[in-house]
């Protein structure tokens, strides 16, 4: 092994160090206590991500959490991850979006990105179950907004439940924008929690296309509750972080992948 490599590699254990103390490590102190630029960091970083070994975050990253299907993060935590890859995807999804159209935002960090990128529409009819939306849409916009009643899910600040249900199931849409937790080529698509998984069901059901919003991080995995199967998206929009692997597949299986 020649030195250059022995140095990448020693550097990396060094930065699992640091991130199993700390639980959190930015990239302008790994820079400045290495010695080394911070493009060099943010490599390192992504390399040590795409082997699970920890999740890059706004400016640095956060010690992994070993995954369990059944783990249900909160919003709070859940924006913290991935911020620029869901930005760019909230604006890329955003310009699907035509004028007149009535659309559903589900619940989700991603989602919420679509919310804050509407500006150039006037004339939307809004559903959604997501309060943390609804404050965004309230915020900016002067949309017509439908806001099914429910049971509020803290985590996700999401409306859930038989009301919920029962209300949604009156709409149509022209467009559901949903995120997900996990998608993977034989499960399809999933979330940690069932009444979320299906509210989502129902969502699909009332609407004309499907577009699914996720980063890159949600492929090859598989949460606890099952939503729908792959077949069930019309457009997927994500970032670079896609392998041509996942790309074919979901090219294959019918569904356009849009990378923001």
């Amino acid at each position: 092994m020649r030195s250059s490599n022995k140095s990448t590699v020693s550097r990396r254990a060094k930065i699992l160090d640091e991130i199993e103390s700390k639980g959190q490590v930015s990239v302008v102190g790994l820079s400045q206590a290495f010695n080394v630029s911070e493009v060099t960091i943010r490599n390192d970083l992504a390399q040590l991500e795409r082997q699970s070994m920890l999740i890059r975050a706004r400016g640095g990253a956060i010690k992994i959490k070993l995954h369990n299907i059944g783990l249900d993060t909160p919003l709070s935590d859940k924006m913290k991850v991935h911020f620029k890859e869901k930005q760019r995807i909230g604006q890329a999804a955003a310009k699907l979006i035509a004028e007149g159209d009535t659309i559903i935002l589900d619940s989700g960090t991603t989602t919420a990105e679509i919310a804050k990128n509407l500006g150039a529409l006037k004339d939307l009819t809004i559903i959604t179950n997501a309060i943390n939306i609804v404050t965004i849409l309230y915020e900016l916009y002067d949309f017509n907004v439908f806001v099914p009643g429910g049971f509020l899910r803290k985590k996700s600040l999401s409306l859930v439940g038989v009301i919920a249900e029962e209300s949604i199931n009156r709409y149509y849409c022209d467009k559901l924008f949903l995120g997900v937790d996990g998608i993977d080529k034989v499960h399809g698509l999933s979330t940690p929690n069932v009444e979320e998984a299906h509210m989502n069901r129902m969502m699909i059901d009332i609407a004309k296309k499907v577009i699914v919003v996720c980063d890159s991080s949600k492929f090859f995995h598989r949460r606890f509750a099952s939503i729908a199967p792959i077949s069930k998206i019309d457009i997927l929009v994500t970032d670079s972080g896609i392998s041509s692997q996942n790309k074919l597949m979901l090219e294959q299986a019918g569904v356009e992948v849009i990378i923001a």
